[in-house]
């Protein structure tokens, strides 16, 4: 959620709208973040850690104090994105280093850190903004892929993009590789857009079981002859779709992953095991 009005924050602390106008003024605490119409949004943590520590203190000077040394509670995607929308790194990386302290890399990706990036983009008078966040969103990324444990498991998978690296289906491609590496699969990420006489040597390389199109423009035809060879001829090579991509593949259609990256990549290893995987549709 992008965060509380100011009626609802007032009504948390027990006090009116203008009160908690005068401590921002006075004190800055709590601190709003403004909403393109110039509104307040209060941080939720913010005004749930300001109310107990009032509750303790019964002083408003003496409760931001407290507040403020107790931290703002549990990292959230609002909280990021004020971090985004001030081009503060430094605020961004305290914010996923928070999570990371009492959530896994998979929670902090899908609660924090693309929940912000939602939030991001919906908002069209931001384009510089959101190009910020996705930069620095990928740049995380790629470093937590870096500290990813080495492969435990033979089965390779590639990932094909369709799409712009610098976006939100770029930043979800790049979690659903992070999330496969982690569960211990070997991982490559290719542009469906490279020659198609890559793909022959990548597939000789990596030797993958399945394979995931990704991307608004993923189709069977943007592949490459030597892939659809693979696929036509290799039994054990598996494809999926993940998140926008739009397949057809005969009758039977082409499996989706899912929406989500942690989702994805549960569903891509009960595949791999031979078990079940209910879910979306194949399209």
């Amino acid at each position: 959620m992008p965060g509380i009005k100011t009626s609802a924050a007032a009504d948390l602390l027990g006090v009116s709208p203008s009160t908690l106008r005068s401590w921002e003024r006075r004190l800055g605490y709590p601190q709003p973040r403004r909403t393109p119409g110039n509104h307040r949004q209060y941080d939720l943590g913010e005004v749930e850690t300001l109310r107990e520590a009032l509750r303790q203190t019964g002083n408003i000077s003496s409760a931001v104090e407290v507040a403020q040394r107790r931290g703002r509670g549990l990292a959230s995607p609002a909280r990021l994105l004020q971090a985004f929308d001030s081009f503060d790194e430094a605020a961004a990386d305290r914010e996923l280093e928070e999570s990371l302290a009492i959530r896994s890399v998979e929670r902090s990706v899908e609660e924090l850190l693309l929940p912000a990036l939602e939030l991001a983009v919906s908002r069209p008078n931001h384009q510089a903004e959101f190009e910020h966040a996705c930069r620095w969103a990928i740049g995380w990324l790629h470093s937590a892929r870096r500290l990813a444990p080495p492969a435990t498991m033979p089965e390779g998978v590639l990932l094909l993009d369709s799409g712009s690296p610098l976006g939100l289906e770029g930043v979800y491609v790049q979690a659903l590789e992070l999330c496969l590496r982690r569960s211990g699969l070997r991982v490559l990420l290719l542009s469906a857009n490279l020659p198609s006489r890559r793909f022959g040597s990548a597939l000789r390389a990596l030797r993958p079981v399945a394979i995931v199109l990704c991307g608004t423009e993923a189709s069977l035809d943007i592949v490459g002859a030597p892939l659809r060879r693979a696929l036509r001829n290799g039994d054990s090579v598996r494809i999926h779709g993940y998140r926008t991509a739009q397949l057809v593949a005969g009758q039977r259609g082409v499996p989706l992953l899912g929406s989500g990256p942690s989702e994805a990549a549960e569903r891509l290893l009960a595949s791999l095991a031979g078990s079940p995987t209910p879910g979306p549709a194949t399209r």
